[in-house]
């Protein structure tokens, strides 16, 4: 089963468990760089209830360092192919650039998850994201940025945003049923902007397509409780549990077991 017709089976949320085999992650740079312990928290993470194995080989936290894409490609591809081999669960790579995606899909990645919805342009690489996804079935995921944070009014040009990055995976004929969409909490967004749109994810969610919610750990919850990068877990159970009740769909997480316990109470009381 892929990526889109498991999100579309019933309504029960998704969990996305994160594997950052990067050296610089704001929550776990350097924890899973070998593929050895890399396959070790992917066992656990499946065995707490991950649906989807989401593999990052550059930061994007502020300040992050840029990775030329031949490195990304070796941090990741080979984490791919063997979770691919030995595990029977969906995998997402978390990039944004074209070559890297072409790489990963090769390797095994059913879904390709852009922080860039589509827009980034890689230099000297001549072909676009959009070009890599058509010659494929593999899902993507629409995230909210720009390089800026000139808004006008503030949710309404958020969701403009993200109907461009619809309108560039259309014109390149990927369906529908491939897209997912992510309102990008933590880019190119205050912790006031973050808060509102998670009081307005509704407006996203009714957009159309199936809503991931990366929220773990990030700034606005450590900003809001006033509390570092390891004491966020409640704040983040807190944050999905609201966003499964405006619609959410797909929750990007560290801690696995946990949010899964209280998803899944939350969706048990929703649909009782």
């Amino acid at each position: 089963m892929n990526f889109a017709d498991r999100i579309r089976k019933d309504d029960k949320p998704v969990l996305m468990g994160i594997l950052n085999v990067t050296p610089d992650s704001f929550s776990d740079g350097g924890k899973y760089n070998d593929i050895s312990t890399a396959l070790k928290h992917v066992e656990e993470m499946i065995n707490d209830g991950a649906d989807v194995i989401d593999v990052g080989g550059e930061s994007t936290r502020p300040g992050y360092t840029y990775v030329e894409a031949e490195e990304e490609i070796e941090r990741v591809c080979p984490v791919i192919e063997r979770i691919k081999k030995e595990f029977d669960i969906q995998v997402s790579l978390d990039t944004y650039k074209a070559s890297v995606a072409k790489a990963g899909l090769i390797s095994g990645a059913d879904i390709i998850n852009d922080v860039h919805g589509l827009k980034w342009k890689e230099e000297n690489v001549p072909f676009t994201m959009a070009d890599v996804l058509k010659e494929n079935s593999a899902g993507i995921i629409l995230m909210h940025n720009r390089d800026n944070m000139d808004y006008k009014v503030f949710t309404e040009d958020v969701i403009s945003d993200l109907n461009e990055s619809i309108a560039l995976a259309k014109n390149a004929g990927i369906a529908d049923d491939r897209i997912v969409l992510d309102p990008g909490i933590g880019f190119a967004k205050t912790l006031e902007h973050n808060l509102k749109l998670m009081k307005e994810l509704d407006k996203i969610c009714n957009m159309g397509y199936p809503v991931l919610l990366g929220i773990s750990r990030k700034s606005m919850i450590g900003l809001t409780l006033d509390l570092p990068k390891d004491e966020r877990e409640e704040g983040t159970i807190a944050s999905n549990v609201y966003g499964l009740t405006k619609g959410c769909r797909i929750f990007r997480v560290h801690d696995v077991k946990k949010n899964r316990r209280a998803l899944d109470m939350t969706y048990a009381i929703m649909n009782s």
